[in-house]
């Protein structure tokens, strides 16, 4: 009886500790909702310190991931058949053969411009070259991206997809990919050195691309054809399909279901385009990155 009398006495005991610890907490917050209030404030204009907009970055990157998800799961995942060949391939593979170019341009952009910023420590040594920044950033990241690659590679073998002369386009796209990439660094890291804004820009902007970049559904047979002319601008989408392509559509990268010359043309445009402005952008901006960082 006494037993039972103290186990009830300690149950009550841990619940008026738990009721106590709850009310604690209100409790403690008493006369100080102002000071809370300013310092959450604070704390969001902290954030977004250097940036022009400031805290209006929350608001955008919400906004364009909910555009994203609506282009993705409307228009390209939904936009029609994907196709005689690609509906005997599983979605699994699919989707693995553009998601492995797709970690490589993620990375580049998100981690290459910052990677001045990130290392600001080499930019006021004079032996040393602010452009081997970019240069070793964007490799280290292609050496991840080989090593994806060759795992891919063993289970697509393992999957029943056999060796052939197309899959060797694999070492053109993969140089056109670190090259296009790399360059566009010269641009972006600099840039993003100089404004907070255009490092917000860029974290926004990478957050919704992996789902409009054809990265899970075919490019090539969306229904809407305005969107589909559009989807060729991309040059992330490029790579995705150039890689399924070689890997599994057995197909030539001058071969497509939708206007192979005019997706060509359009991504080496693009690739003299950012190169041109990369060279452009780091010789403007080289001499005054030591000022500010």
């Amino acid at each position: 009886m006494n037993t039972e009398i103290h186990i009830s006495a300690e149950k009550k005991s841990f619940f008026r500790r738990v009721l106590d610890g709850i009310l604690q907490i209100p409790r403690e917050h008493k006369g100080f909702g102002k000071q809370i209030f300013m310092l959450a404030k604070n704390d969001l204009f902290k954030t977004y310190k250097g940036a022009v907009i400031g805290p209006f970055w929350a608001v955008m990157k919400p906004l364009f991931q909910l555009f994203v998800y609506w282009f993705a799961f409307t228009i390209g995942m939904n936009g029609g058949p994907r196709g005689p060949v690609y509906d005997k391939i599983p979605f699994f593979i699919f989707a693995m053969a553009g998601f492995l170019p797709w970690c490589f341009m993620s990375d580049c952009v998100s981690r290459g411009s910052k990677c001045i910023r990130d290392n600001r420590q080499f930019v006021n040594k004079i032996s040393f070259p602010v452009s081997a920044i970019t240069t070793y950033t964007t490799l280290a990241k292609f050496y991840v991206h080989l090593l994806l690659f060759a795992i891919a590679y063993i289970y697509l073998i393992i999957a029943g997809f056999t060796p052939s002369l197309y899959q060797l386009q694999i070492i053109g796209y993969a140089a056109a990919m670190f090259l296009f990439f790399w360059a566009l660094t010269w641009s972006l890291a600099p840039m993003s050195a100089f404004s907070k804004d255009f490092e917000s820009f860029i974290a926004t902007i990478m957050s919704g691309l992996f789902w409009i970049s054809g990265v899970c559904f075919d490019s090539y047979h969306i229904q809407n054809d305005f969107v589909r002319a559009v989807m060729l601008i991309n040059p992330m989408t490029y790579f995705c399909n150039g890689y399924r392509k070689a890997l599994i559509y057995n197909q030539w990268f001058f071969e497509s279901y939708y206007r192979p010359f005019l997706e060509n043309c359009i991504f080496f445009s693009e690739f003299a385009l950012v190169i041109i402005l990369g060279v452009y952008n780091y010789n403007r901006f080289r001499k005054r990155l030591p000022d500010v960082l």
